[in-house]
């Protein structure tokens, strides 16, 4: 039986928390990890302030197998991860040859300023994680994987990072329409399939569009036999409701 690989997301940013920039990778990184057989557990959004940031990578970083952090890492004042994961880790933090050599190749001599080399400054011991957009690099250091929030440049870092990482067992996943039923006529019955099914996942998503409304049952988990056994139970229970089915 496949081991149990988990993650944690740490994002980072004022701009998050009051609105002012939209979060897009959220729902990235979990379709992104779930298809390669990690388990993301929790997402954590915490503000520009060093204490926050230290506290949080220190508790995430030993509960889960990866943790991820995505923005403050670009070239102003308020760009503080780095030297936040330096301090959780109890490390220094300096100018990388091999970051700089890597904005050099963007940037010239002339360009190549003080802000632009805080991108430069990776905490001791850390490896690189390669950005092909706009060469600036993230970095690992022990389980944690430092990317930019940008999401395009985020992506292309974790696409370089997934090769290296642990795999679990994948999740299958299973959807069920409830065409013409209500939550509220099925929920009992769900209630007892998920009960009689405790390693899989159960859910049940309403949803509304210019077609009208929309039911869908979910059935999750990393058990082959299990998850078939449980989504045709709940096909079964259904189909009953709807009157076209042997009770369960």
């Amino acid at each position: 039986m496949a081991v149990s690989v988990t993650a944690a997301l740490l994002i980072i940013g004022d701009e998050i928390l009051t609105g002012r920039t939209k979060d897009k990778n959220i729902g990235y990184i979990a379709e992104y990890l779930t298809g390669i057989g990690v388990d993301l557990r929790e997402v954590r959004v915490v503000p520009d302030v060093e204490e926050e940031i230290v506290a949080a990578v220190n508790d995430l970083r030993g509960r889960y197998t990866y943790l991820f952090t995505t923005g403050g890492i670009g070239p102003t004042h308020d760009d503080i991860t780095a030297d936040c994961i330096a301090k959780a880790f109890g490390v220094g933090i300096d100018h990388d040859p091999r970051a700089v050599a890597m904005l050099r190749e963007r940037y010239s001599p002339d360009e190549l300023n003080e802000a632009r080399l805080r991108m430069a400054r990776i905490p001791d011991g850390a490896s690189l994680i390669e950005n092909p957009i706009s060469k600036a690099p993230g970095f690992r250091i022990g389980n944690v994987f430092v990317m930019a929030g940008v999401p395009s440049i985020m992506q292309a870092m974790l696409d370089n990072i997934a090769p290296n990482l642990e795999a679990g067992a994948r999740m299958i996943i299973e959807t069920i329409e409830a065409e013409g039923l209500a939550e509220g006529i099925y929920a009992e019955g769900l209630s007892r399939i998920a009960s009689s099914f405790p390693s899989v996942s159960i859910g049940s998503y309403p949803s509304f569009s210019t077609s009208g409304f929309r039911n869908q049952i979910v059935v999750r988990g990393k058990d082959p036999k299990a998850v078939a056994e449980a989504a045709a139970a709940v096909r079964d229970h259904l189909a009953l409701l709807k009157g076209d089915g042997a009770p369960l």
